[in-house]
């Protein structure tokens, strides 16, 4: 599976609801569904748009986004801490796998000083846990009660 990430625009708001509206989608991760496309867009212009690295996953060939992968920063500037969102219509099908290893490649060559990537991934959420795995990461603990 081969998928390009690249920044987000506004008018990605309608492709962006596929999995931003979608419960399931949205269930292992620290926001709730919308419901509507307007604070969305204000999501997107708010808080994407200006993000330092936040990238839309895209199929090869098509720029519609399917998901999305950012690497947020840390309290130590050397780590960034990596999170995804896929919509349903593409699980199981290796492009999460695809757009985290992508984003790997990426992250180290576009944020300075970057050293570790580090990801938190809910213990029931297997398949997660697998996309990590297959792009190289290591389980290294396990933290309670953290979220």
């Amino acid at each position: 599976m081969e998928v390009t990430l690249r920044r987000f625009d506004l008018s990605d708001v309608d492709a962006m609801m596929a999995w931003a509206s979608d419960p399931e989608a949205a269930a292992y991760c620290r926001w709730e569904p919308y419901d509507s496309t307007e604070p969305l867009l204000a999501f997107i212009r708010d808080t994407v748009l200006p993000h330092p690295w936040f990238r839309a996953v895209c199929l090869a060939g098509d720029s519609r986004p399917v998901g999305a992968v950012s690497l947020a920063p840390t309290a130590d500037a050397c780590r960034g801490e990596l999170e995804y969102v896929l919509a349903r219509a593409h699980w199981g099908k290796g492009v999460a796998t695809a757009a985290t290893k992508r984003a790997l490649t990426t992250v180290f060559g576009e944020v300075k000083g970057l050293e570790r990537v580090e990801t938190l991934v809910d213990v029931d959420n297997p398949a997660s846990q697998r996309v990590l795995e297959k792009a190289g990461f290591r389980r290294e603990g396990l933290l309670r009660r953290h979220y």
